[in-house]
């Protein structure tokens, strides 16, 4: 935030200028800002022949906002390699400094940094456009030198150099910085603690089992990350026993899984079977209990078995019904033979058959 500050600053007093004081050499001695969507410029890329008298600033001055007419030209150098929070810490704090501040980054090159320091991880190159990146950078100087001369801080056109304030000895030097700080052109900067470069080379020595195994599983051969074929063959064994065991915890997590949820069905299943037995049971007392429709329905239907099996004339019948007024008893037909007791011996049965012969023969 406070860079973005600081650009629209920059930017809205270099509009002024340039409309208020036609006359102001602001653009002859200040390149372009740089913008957030695009890379920091390249030293050689630059066209800064500043013709405004560059005098010798003071930090108080500087602090204040002067000089009007041009930005305040901070100087920061370093290896910058495995480019990280730390490295971008310092250059957020050089470039809020001053009010207006135009951030030139030195990058020392492979040669100077093998010869004093050491072995690196990335090339110059991957470090170059590493610091281009930067969000707080302007410009970087490539092939830095590794201490500063007066010719070198004449040619940028150098205010002042910002750096940690803890003495770096290097190239037979107690502190390659001396003589800024005795010019009174060195402004001081806070390290990050708890990470550098030299913290995250020894977490891959360290660890370097592992990340040799996950390259050698990536793709990458033997022969690419220096490893010897019995330590090849080592690494491919561990990684296959690795798998083995995701497996196995695969495996393990999906059996788990499977439990709980057969725990939760058998639950459920339970829970019904309870509420359906229940059910059941109700049902079955509602239908058979000593006073359930089974009962009634078995009264009502061994009535009416009664009924169908007891005779008319029997004593648990109901009486004969009577005759309707509106209905007369039939003629008696002349066949009809007269009710009268039956006959007591066979010859009152002949006497009275003959005597139906005779009226007949009387008839015709």
């Amino acid at each position: 935030m406070l860079s973005l500050l600081a650009g629209t600053v920059c930017f809205t007093a270099e509009t002024s200028l340039c409309c208020s004081h036609p006359t102001s050499l602001w653009h002859l001695c200040r390149p372009p800002l740089t913008r957030l969507t695009q890379p920091a410029i390249f030293a050689k890329e630059t066209s800064c022949e500043c013709r405004a008298p560059h005098e010798k600033l003071t930090v108080e001055q500087a602090r204040l906002g002067t000089p009007v007419d041009r930005p305040v030209r901070v100087y920061a150098d370093g290896i910058f390699d495995l480019f990280h929070s730390g490295h971008a810490r310092a250059l957020m704090q050089a470039k809020n400094l001053f009010p207006n501040t135009y951030l030139i980054v030195g990058v020392c090159s492979d040669e100077l940094t093998h010869k004093y320091k050491g072995f690196t991880v990335m090339t110059e190159e991957e470090r170059y456009e590493a610091l281009r990146h930067c969000r707080y950078v302007d410009e970087v100087v490539r092939d830095a030198p590794w201490t500063l001369s007066q010719e070198f801080l004449e040619k940028h056109k150098i205010d002042f150099v910002a750096h940690d304030d803890i003495p770096y000895s290097s190239a037979g030097s107690e502190d390659v910085y001396k003589h800024i700080k005795d010019a009174g052109m060195f402004v001081p900067t806070q390290r990050t603690e708890g990470i550098s470069t030299s913290d995250l080379i020894t977490r891959i020595v360290r660890d370097y089992d592992v990340y040799a195994r996950r390259n050698l599983q990536r793709g990458y051969t033997a022969k690419e990350l220096n490893v010897s074929y019995i330590n090849e063959k080592k690494y491919r064994l561990q990684n296959q026993v690795d798998r083995m065991k995701e497996k196995v915890r695969t495996v393990e997590e999906k059996s788990k899984h499977f439990v709980y949820r057969v725990e939760e069905k058998s639950h459920d299943l339970i829970q019904k079977w309870e509420e359906k037995s229940r059910e059941f049971i109700g049902n079955f007392l509602e239908l058979f209990g000593p006073d359930g429709t089974w009962k009634q329905m078995f009264q009502e239907r061994s009535g009416r078995m009664i009924q169908a099996f007891s005779p008319r004339g029997s004593p648990c019948s109901s009486p004969p019904r009577e005759l309707s007024p509106s209905r007369s008893p039939s003629p008696p037909s002349r066949w009809a033979v007269p009710r009268s007791s039956p006959p007591s011996s066979p010859k009152g049965a002949s006497a009275s058959i003959s005597s139906m012969s005779e009226g007949d023969e009387d008839e015709k």
